[in-house]
């Protein structure tokens, strides 16, 4: 099911001429590009590169899984939102087709990492209240300007124009004119290309088996001689491998001499690494994300967990965290919506522990704030600050007790 404003639309044929780069859209092969490689790039081939495969998946898996909730600011600082557009980003994004806010999420982002743009529509009640996001395809959207302000036309059957206010756009990068956007596959076409080679060469190059290719020589009389050898190699080859054995017994009169490589000697494995660092640039993503360990040490790869937080994560956060306070709330709002960072360590107790532990005794947090946080109840005392020392309520530091000798 697809989404349709409830208010009066603006409708318009749209026309696409052969010449136009859009024809190719409405054949599906606006992102076919043979590259030098002589591999055909599409969205769909890349993904079957290992490292593209890992690398979108991940970032985008990572962000849909942060916890995202709404604030309102007041004079005694924000407070969180319950209910209404809170549960759609934070549960479900639609009741109508039962989709998760992290499969929504998810996907949204996984556009823009692939082919350079996510869509989601918004739906709002008569109150133009938030009410259900919705998946647009962007392969049936063009983004044009109309009297100065930025217009979505939607084809799927008919022609629809949305407003930009109804439209959460997450691209991944703009070009020029600002409207347009530029896939980060495409544009590197050619390192995916040469990625996809690698990979289908190694394919070609173990599809026996493992077994290198070979050469059989010996004293053949006829080519019947010579194809009866050749049938009888292949048979030895299969029986021994089906046996599990350990050694080869030569047919008599037959020699095997190897004409192939080995992985180590055609650098297939330093070539399949280094195409690895490669994905690693297009998508800002530490190369230990790709499970490539290779230059990895305690240190380093620690730091890389720190690189991917505050230079890939914390981009695409913010560019979503505003994205969606323009759109939901407008400019200059008391709401507004936010991620939560801390839900990276959801699976590092100790950090989590130290943290709260550092923060309660030194005045930042009350142990109730902790406790929520832990999903846990409250606890008696748990409402004030406390700093260390004797662990006393903030308010009590500096007095001298009764009795306490000047």
């Amino acid at each position: 099911m697809w989404p349709f404003p409830r208010k009066p639309e603006q409708r318009s044929e749209v026309a696409v001429a052969q010449s136009d780069p859009e024809f190719l859209r409405v054949f599906g092969l606006e992102n076919w590009l043979a590259v030098g490689s002589g591999e055909a790039v599409t969205i769909e081939s890349a993904l079957g590169v290992p490292a593209v495969f890992a690398a979108v998946n991940f970032i985008a898996g990572t962000i849909a899984g942060l916890p995202l909730s709404v604030f309102q600011r007041t004079d005694s600082g924000r407070q969180p939102v319950k209910g209404g557009l809170a549960d759609i980003l934070g549960g479900v994004a639609n009741d109508d087709a039962l989709v998760s806010s992290f499969d929504m999420i998810k996907w949204w982002v996984e556009q823009a990492l692939t082919g350079g743009r996510g869509v989601l529509f918004i739906d709002r009640d008569a109150a133009d209240r938030v009410v259900n996001l919705w998946a647009l395809e962007p392969s049936k959207l063009t983004v044009k300007r109309t009297n100065g302000r930025r217009v979505y036309n939607y084809r799927d059957g008919g022609a629809v124009a949305y407003q930009a206010r109804d439209v959460l756009d997450l691209p991944a990068m703009l070009k020029q004119d600002f409207f347009s956007h530029r896939s980060p596959i495409m544009t590197n076409k050619e390192v995916i290309g040469m990625a996809q080679a690698m990979t289908r060469y190694g394919g070609a190059f173990f599809r026996n088996g493992g077994v290198p290719p070979f050469a059989v020589t010996g004293n053949f009389q006829s080519g019947k001689s010579m194809q009866r050898a050749a049938d009888d190699l292949e048979e030895a080859v299969r029986k021994t491998a089906k046996e599990g054995r350990q050694a080869l017994v030569m047919p008599t009169g037959l020699d095997i001499k190897q004409i192939g490589g080995d992985p180590n000697k055609n650098q297939m494995i330093e070539a399949q690494r280094f195409m690895i660092e490669q994905i690693a640039r297009i998508f800002s993503l530490p190369p230990v994300f790709l499970q490539d360990l290779s230059h990895g040490t305690f240190s380093n790869t620690e730091q890389q967990d720190l690189h991917f937080v505050k230079h890939t994560v914390k981009r695409w956060v913010e560019q979503i965290e505003q994205e969606m306070n323009l759109k939901f709330f407008g400019r200059g709002s008391e709401f507004y919506v936010e991620f939560n960072l801390d839900g990276l360590l959801r699976g590092d107790f100790a950090t989590r522990m130290n943290g709260y532990a550092q923060a309660i005794q030194n005045g930042v947090m009350m142990p109730d704030e902790a406790r929520e946080l832990e999903n846990r109840t409250k606890a008696s005392g748990g409402d004030r600050l406390y700093i260390q020392g004797a662990t006393v309520p903030l308010e009590q530091a500096g007095i001298q007790q009764q009795g306490a000798p000047q």
